[in-house]
C-alpha cells in the first residue's frame, strides 16, 4: 500500500493544483516513499454528484486512504473555497477517514485575496474527517507558475524552495507516524 495519498481536487485536467501534486509525487519518490495519486476526475461524476457512498468505484480509494500514513491534498480556490468536486469526494469518506494521518493541504489561487482559505475553509472539513495532525498549508498564486510548451506549468524557483521545505517537514511527520496524540510534535498546526 502507498504511504502517501495525493488528492487532486481540481476538476480541470491540466491545473496548477495537479502540477503541484506531480512535483510532490516526484519529490516523495526521490525520497523512497510510495505514493498514490488520486484525482476527483478519476470517479464517475454522477456518483460524486449524487453522493453514492456505496459505489464500488470509491472502494479502492477508501482502502488506500485507510492504509496511508499521510495525505497531501491540493485544490484550486474558487470563490473563496476549495472546489466543489473535492467537497463531493470528501463527503463520500467515512466520518473518521483521516484519523491518525498527517494531512498537508495546498491551495492554488489567482491572487492573495483568499490567503486564509486553508485555515478557515479547508482545515475545518479535514478536522471533521478526524484529522488532528494537519500541517500548515501552502498557499500558491498564479505568480508562482510559468506556462510550459506542453500546456503544463513550471514552478518558479521560490515556490520550489518553499514547497520542498514543507514537503520535507511532511516526510518527517509521516516517517514518525507512530504518534499517540497529534500534539506530540512541534509541527502540528490547527
Amino acid at each position: 500500500m502507498s504511504e502517501i495519498i495525493l488528492i487532486s481536487g481540481s476538476p480541470v485536467e491540466r491545473s496548477k493544483s495537479h502540477a503541484i501534486l506531480l512535483y510532490a509525487e516526484k519529490y516523495f519518490r526521490e525520497n523512497n516513499l510510495s505514493t498514490h495519486l488520486v484525482s476527483v476526475r478519476d470517479f464517475p461524476a454522477e456518483d460524486l454528484l449524487h453522493g453514492k457512498y456505496d459505489s464500488g468505484d470509491f472502494l479502492p480509494f477508501k482502502e488506500s486512504l485507510a492504509a496511508a500514513k499521510g495525505v497531501l491534498l491540493a485544490t484550486p480556490i474558487y470563490k473563496g473555497a476549495y472546489s466543489g468536486a473535492l467537497k463531493a469526494l470528501l463527503d463520500i469518506l467515512p466520518q473518521y477517514a483521516l484519523k491518525d494521518k498527517t494531512v498537508f493541504p495546498i491551495a492554488t489561487a489567482g491572487s492573495m485575496a483568499h490567503l486564509l482559505a486553508i485555515d478557515f475553509v479547508i482545515k475545518p472539513v479535514l478536522s471533521v474527517l478526524g484529522a488532528s495532525d494537519i500541517l500548515q498549508g501552502v498557499y500558491i498564486t498564479d505568480l508562482h507558475f510559468a506556462h510550459a510548451d506542453d500546456n503544463g506549468f513550471v514552478l518558479e524557483a521560490e515556490l520550489q524552495s518553499r514547497l520542498e521545505k514543507a514537503l520535507y517537514l511532511f516526510i518527517q511527520k509521516v516517517g514518525s507516524a507512530e504518534y499517540t496524540t497529534a500534539n506530540d510534535t512541534g509541527l502540528t498546526a490547527s
